[in-house]
């Protein structure tokens, strides 16, 4: 009987080390000046504009936001998937659209496309307070270039608090309810990196809003050892903005943000799950290059933490979840694409 309980305390104690083995090596990861490959693409992108899709202006407290939607083929008002950016999105539109035909694809299945244009750095969440540095307004800086020259730049969620959050299930959701006739409940939402933590949490603590959620390469253990600064160091890379005006360290709202802390509510709900990252080995279209090398350890480390957050679900006995796992795939939109494609099937079948 000892040994039988020495062996599981050793085992538990292994799972926990390698797991410390994963966070650690993943801050250091995010801690290096990898620019955009660290938050969220692999390349510098080309805005590819969708004269199909609409844009779709809404009040909010940060002032109006602007969404881009792509109506479904068949003219249904039923299904709809709201499609995150990660930690770069740009104010013009969202990357979804700028990188892929992942939107089209959707509305050609008959799903309604609603697309959120910026919240840079976000992490779709009600912030504690607007992005400062030790109380200096922002508008004193530079507001050129990236990262630390644009710390003290004005900008969105800079002279106003982020409320992403209240924006997607509140002002969102009820405009597209009362201007368009979209269902506003058994919606699906998924995203990639910061927008693949966002879409859980926003499933989590909305249930009756997402029947759905799509996380690849996303942030799942944000508790974790040195995720905190490793994150802190990616949000002034990407924008320059404060992790700690998002939430304070360690408390409640911080720990309201983290997959592996609610996972127990995503299984509650019974919300159905799609999680992926991929192996960090290049696919053939990735091609040999600095931005490549990057992705691949980024996703490598994906992987492991991705892997530790489906390890956490099985221990709360979690069927709600599908994995996606594939031999190939690296830290870029290539990755994330062939994702949406895989999981179009799921996502079609568990909303509206």
């Amino acid at each position: 009987m000892r040994s039988a309980r020495w062996k599981r305390g050793a085992d538990a104690g292994a799972r926990g080390s390698r797991l410390g083995r994963w966070s650690a090596a993943l801050a250091v990861a995010l801690l290096a000046p990898m620019g955009i490959a660290v938050t969220g693409t692999a390349a510098p992108a080309q805005a590819a504009f969708n004269p199909a899709a609409f844009d779709f202006w809404v009040d909010s407290g940060m002032g109006p936001i602007k969404s881009r939607v792509l109506r479904a083929a068949d003219g249904n008002t039923n299904r709809v998937a709201y499609l995150l950016d990660g930690m770069r999105a740009p104010e013009n539109l969202n990357g979804w659209e700028i990188e892929t035909p992942v939107a089209e694809l959707l509305a050609g299945a008959n799903i309604n496309v609603v697309m959120p244009v910026g919240g840079m750095s976000s992490f779709y969440a009600d912030w504690n307070a607007p992005s400062t540095f030790v109380g200096i307004p922002a508008g004193t800086g530079s507001s050129s270039g990236s990262g630390a020259l644009n710390a003290f730049a004005a900008g969105p969620g800079k002279s106003y608090r982020y409320q992403w959050e209240s924006f997607l299930t509140n002002d969102l959701r009820n405009a597209l309810r009362d201007r368009l006739g979209f269902r506003p409940t058994r919606n699906g939402v998924f995203g990639l990196s910061m927008g693949g933590s966002a879409a859980l949490t926003l499933a989590a603590y909305h249930p009756d809003q997402f029947s759905f959620a799509g996380s690849y390469s996303g942030y799942l253990n944000i508790s974790a050892p040195g995720m905190r600064e490793a994150i802190r160091v990616a949000m002034l890379d990407a924008g320059g903005y404060n992790v700690d005006a998002m939430a304070p360290p360690w408390g409640p709202q911080w720990l309201r943000m983290d997959p592996f802390v609610f996972a127990p509510q995503l299984v509650r709900n019974g919300t159905r799950l799609y999680i992926a990252a991929g192996s960090g080995l290049p696919t053939a279209v990735d091609g040999p290059s600095f931005n490549t090398l990057n992705a691949m350890g980024l996703e490598a480390l994906a992987l492991a933490n991705t892997r530790a957050f489906q390890v956490r679900m099985a221990t709360l006995g979690g069927g709600n979840a599908t994995y996606s796992f594939p031999t190939f795939g690296v830290h870029n939109w290539v990755n994330w694409t062939e994702e949406a494609k895989r999981m179009l099937p799921d996502l079609s079948a568990n909303i509206g």
